[in-house]
């Protein structure tokens, strides 16, 4: 079966971060290279790291102690719940890291994109306030 080319508009984080996630229930597969890529251009904090074989998105999230970070985490945790997509975080002393992916086609997916716009809407939130 041959490919279909995708061709990606640049959005900006807000446009990605408003768009559904549609749950992945196995059978779709995993974002190419050049949809990554073109993704990390809305995002370029994140970036790609490959862990137990497995691509994973991540980002670093600095704060002035470990309250604030703890906040933080509890409301990526709150997003995540609203659409049964869950991140791995490590929270400690000033610093929560996020990894998003795909459990299911073991890889990255538009919904890890999404949710990591919605993780940097957060962020800004959390930092303006």
């Amino acid at each position: 079966m041959k490919r279909k080319d995708v061709y990606m508009v640049k959005v900006t984080r807000s446009d990605l971060a408003s768009k559904t996630c549609i749950p992945c229930r196995g059978g779709e597969q995993p974002l190419t290279q050049e949809q990554i890529n073109q993704y990390l251009l809305t995002l370029p904090e994140w970036g790609i790291v490959e862990r137990e074989g497995i691509p994973r998105l991540e980002r670093r999230f600095e704060f002035p102690d470990f309250k604030q970070a703890l906040a933080f985490t509890n409301q990526v945790g709150d997003i995540a719940e609203e659409v049964d997509h869950h991140p791995a975080i490590l929270v400690t002393w000033g610093m929560a890291a996020v990894s998003w992916w795909t459990h299911v086609i073991n890889g990255l997916h538009d919904n890890d994109f999404i949710m990591a716009a919605r993780t940097d809407e957060k962020f800004i939130e959390l930092s303006t306030s």
